[in-house]
């Protein structure tokens, strides 16, 4: 390759939309603009460290890389340590402390309904086991009372929180930012990495409702499973979506 031409990586790639990275800048790439608007508008609210928007020409979004490494991959072990875990914490609630945004998110019947419609899905389609399903739903249950809404990420996967030396050097991915239940946003950083919860816990510095947070892990399980497979991803790797659920039934019965 010759001196003066950059690497271009494909970071994430589906028929929704896909990122790029060349050299230190991301480029995001979503024929949805509205949710381009949401996360732009996000991060300028944001009080925790997000990337830099170097341009935005529709339909594509640049962003400066940040510096660090994301706390983790869904079905790996974690890199880092458990302090940069607490960091993530303290960054959330500190999050979730901020004015709301001006736009709504799920409703509690509009989850309920969601998540009606998907466990039908799995089962009509032996996507998994009837009994996987029927006991998750149970759980799920918890998550679905009333809540005081906060900003929340929306989908805050641990692959989307960038660390070093044990501090959070930035967010990613805002597009699903949104009013929401905090336990939400705790739920799904810690999704697959139970081993971290306490650590997250701590970082974030009040009392949590631990059954709620497992009941977000099931209800977030079972309602993105359809679109991974639909997008060509793999919810039963090791590690993944239907190891959480079937953690969730042993758990359970146990």
């Amino acid at each position: 390759m010759r001196a003066d031409l950059q690497e271009v990586r494909v970071v994430v790639a589906h028929q929704a939309c896909a990122t790029l990275r060349v050299g230190d800048v991301f480029l995001k790439v979503d024929g949805d603009q509205r949710r381009t608007d949401v996360e732009v508008e996000a991060m300028a609210m944001a009080p925790v460290p997000t990337p830099e928007i170097l341009w935005r020409k529709p339909p594509v979004l640049a962003l400066a890389a940040l510096p660090g490494r994301a706390l983790g991959r869904l079905g790996e072990p974690s890199p880092v340590s458990s302090a940069a875990w607490t960091a993530a914490g303290a960054a959330v609630r500190k999050l979730h402390e901020a004015p709301l945004p001006p736009w709504p998110g799920r409703s509690v019947d509009e989850l309920t309904a969601e998540l009606d419609s998907e466990c039908e899905w799995l089962v009509t389609h032996d996507v998994l086991p009837t009994d996987l399903v029927t006991h998750n739903r149970e759980i799920a249950e918890a998550a679905l009372r009333p809540w005081t809404p906060v900003f929340i990420h929306g989908d805050l996967q641990l692959a989307h929180v960038f660390v070093e030396d044990d501090e959070v050097t930035g967010v990613i991915d805002w597009t699903e930012a949104s009013r929401g239940d905090a336990l939400f946003d705790l739920a799904i950083l810690t999704l697959g990495h139970e081993e971290r919860l306490d650590d997250v816990v701590a970082g974030y510095g009040t009392d949590v409702d631990l059954e709620v947070i497992r009941a977000w892990w099931s209800l977030r399980s079972l309602l993105a499973i359809r679109w991974l497979v639909e997008h060509g991803f793999d919810p039963a790797a090791p590690g993944c979506e239907v190891d959480v659920l079937r953690a969730a039934t042993r758990r359970r019965t146990a």
